[in-house]
């Protein structure tokens, strides 16, 4: 294969990646520039291809141009934020790696560069920043704007329960890390919010940042701020430990924040001082810390993906907060607030509920938990009309909904493949069931499988 024929397959594959692709030759002049890069920097290929870089990106300093660092100098620049102009004057930001392609004299005979676009990320996290610090100087508990919640909100008897929220009581009177376990839709907030608000940081703010989905560099600039100069097109900006200096921070999903950042973060914890990034100065920070977590703390550990020495300094105080189908003693209270709650919201007048709609909702398991049980209250309450119980006729759980989907031709729109046959299942079991009265075996030979498979479908969706 010859020299041409490589250059063809490599113009090609550029052509098939999404992230921008910026190849310059040891002279300077772009040798490959994919329709991707192409996009993000509003510019024509042809404009760029075989032309000299610092002709085409005059407006581009030659000091802050990696590219051209990777070219002269034979130095990488690994997944750093850059914020400058395209062509246009339009302010873009990417996550840029460059690095020098060096030959086996060790000569570099050209640069490349890959750039993913994260401007509207970067416009995102600006203003939630920004909104944030807008915010503090007006907060207190009273404020009306947004909900406090404190721990007569969390509504509940049963035991498991009321011990955590014993430990989460006392974690109040506290200034401890704080790392509360708890699969979604459990109220993990709701006990981070009533920990702050019992505490002698209540006058103080409470912030919370989800750690998932941002890319690192977004997501260290969030927490820790940022220094002019640090980056291209980087101003300064306080970050969320600055801006809750004296309260708390909870720092939801940290098991999704990037490895790397966790050990920066650990740094901060065990030293109570921050550093902007792209800064010099340490800022002494006075923030307590409360972490959250979905899966289980020796789950993500053995998994990578949780750091077993920042979970250790953030495990002073543990709260697990028990799964709804694991306090089911607990849905008529909570059936009974939700209802008080909806009737006022939606201007109902349901009462009570009947028995039959009670033992219904007791015999779900609830992968979504408290907020799962909420939203079907609410939907029930929301579609009634005069009704002053609610009945099981209102309740229209998730399985059923599912069978009332299935109707027709499969539209993919409407529902995965995997919970239409689902779907489909459960409608053709409980024909049977009811063509044989119930009888267990007659249905399972009919439907062709083992009495015992059968069963274990009956319950798993819950069919009897």
């Amino acid at each position: 294969m010859n020299a041409k024929q490589y250059e063809k397959i490599i113009h090609e594959l550029g052509n098939i990646i999404d992230e921008g692709i910026h190849i310059v030759n040891v002279e300077g002049k772009s040798i490959i520039y994919n329709q991707a890069m192409a996009n993000l920097e509003k510019t024509n290929r042809e404009d760029v291809i075989g032309k000299a870089f610092r002709t085409v990106f005059s407006h581009i300093p030659e000091e802050e141009s990696t590219l051209l660092r990777a070219l002269k100098q034979a130095e990488a620049t690994l997944n750093k934020q850059q914020t400058y102009l395209n062509r246009y004057g339009k302010e873009i930001t990417t996550i840029n790696t460059t690095i020098p392609i060096i030959d086996d004299y060790g000569k570099v005979v050209a640069a490349l560069e890959t750039a993913k676009d994260i401007t509207d990320i970067k416009t995102m996290s600006n203003t939630i920043l920004e909104l944030q610090r807008e915010a503090i100087p007006e907060y207190k508990v009273t404020t009306p704007k947004i909900r406090k919640y404190s721990f007569k909100d969390i509504i509940g008897q049963n035991r498991r329960l009321k011990h955590q929220l014993s430990i989460a009581a006392r974690a109040s009177k506290t200034d401890a890390a704080v790392f509360i376990y708890g699969e979604t839709g459990t109220g993990k907030e709701l006990m981070a919010q009533s920990i702050h608000f019992g505490s002698s940081r209540r006058e103080k703010p409470f912030l919370a940042q989800n750690c998932a989905a941002l890319p690192e560099s977004l997501l260290e600039g969030i927490l820790f701020g940022t220094a002019r100069g640090g980056f291209t097109g980087a101003v300064d900006r306080a970050g969320l430990f600055e801006q809750a200096n004296g309260g708390t921070l909870l720092l939801d999903e940290i098991s999704a924040m990037p490895y790397d950042l966790q050990s920066k973060l650990l740094r901060v914890l065990q030293e109570d001082y921050i550093r902007r990034v792209g800064g010099s100065r340490d800022i002494p920070i006075d923030v307590r810390i409360i972490a959250t977590v979905n899966e289980t703390p020796e789950k993500l550990i053995k998994n990578g993906l949780l750091r077993k020495d920042l979970y250790y300094r953030l495990n002073i105080v543990n709260i697990t907060i028990p799964p709804l189908r694991e306090r089911k003693d607990d849905i008529p209270i909570l059936v009974e607030h939700f209802l008080e709650k909806h009737n006022k919201r939606f201007h109902k007048e349901i009462w009570m509920i009947s028995d039959g709609a009670l033992e219904k909702l007791e015999s779900y398991d609830y992968p979504g938990n408290v907020r799962e049980l909420e939203n079907l209250i609410m939907s029930a309450v929301s579609l009634s009309d005069k009704e002053h119980v609610l009945t099981e006729k209102l309740l229209q759980m998730p399985q059923e909904a599912a069978i009332d989907n299935v109707q027709g031709d499969y539209d993919p729109e409407e529902m995965s493949i995997d919970k239409y046959l689902e779907a489909l299942e459960i409608n053709i079991i409980k024909e049977k069931m009811a063509d044989f009265g119930g009888n267990i075996s007659k249905t399972a030979e009919v439907l062709g499988i083992k009495r015992q498979t059968l069963q274990h479908k009956i319950k798993k969706y819950q069919l009897l």
